[in-house]
């Protein structure tokens, strides 16, 4: 990086998913470190074996368009398992927890709004190899997590500092 900013950092999840429940430590520490020096996305890649995960990843985009987006994924990560047993009231309670618009949330996910987004998302982590989450793209490296999150955190901060001394 020619003027020493960092790389994005995409964090491919399904908010379903409790490994991506715990990669969020992760995800923290990093926020922590860089601050707002490191753009941070969250990318959506809903798994099916998590029914509720696309309906959440929907939620989950209505609540970045009222600019509550990462409140939102952290507080309903923290409820994967309640996600699984009580589906989208879930999502709704989450979004009034955060302060989100909860009628729009619920019209998002009547209307499809942000179908396109959740469907890009998932076409795109497909296209470039993403099979399970989390999933970490960043410099153009992915770092799949879905089987070991060990030692990932240390590859990513390697590949940031090695980012901002090029």
């Amino acid at each position: 990086m020619i003027d020493g900013s960092l790389p994005r950092l995409e964090f491919w999840c399904d908010l379903q998913c409790p490994d991506c429940h715990t990669a969020l430590d992760d995800v923290r520490a990093l926020r922590a470190q860089y601050g707002d020096a490191l753009p941070l996305e969250v990318r959506h890649f809903p798994l099916e074996k998590h029914k509720h995960a696309y309906a959440a990843a929907e939620a989950a985009e209505e609540a970045f368009a009222q600019g509550l987006g990462w409140p939102f994924v952290e507080a309903l990560l923290a409820r994967t398992a309640e996600l699984d047993a009580r589906g989208q009231q879930v999502l709704l309670e989450v979004a009034r927890e955060v302060g989100a618009d909860v009628e729009e949330v619920d019209t998002a996910l009547v209307d499809g709004r942000h179908m396109l987004t959740v469907d890009a998302d998932q076409a795109e982590g497909k296209a470039i190899g993403v099979t399970g989450t989390p999933t970490y793209v960043i410099g153009g490296k992915r770092l799949d997590g879905g089987q070991s999150q060990d030692g990932l955190r240390e590859r990513i901060v390697a590949v940031l500092e090695a980012a901002k001394s090029s």
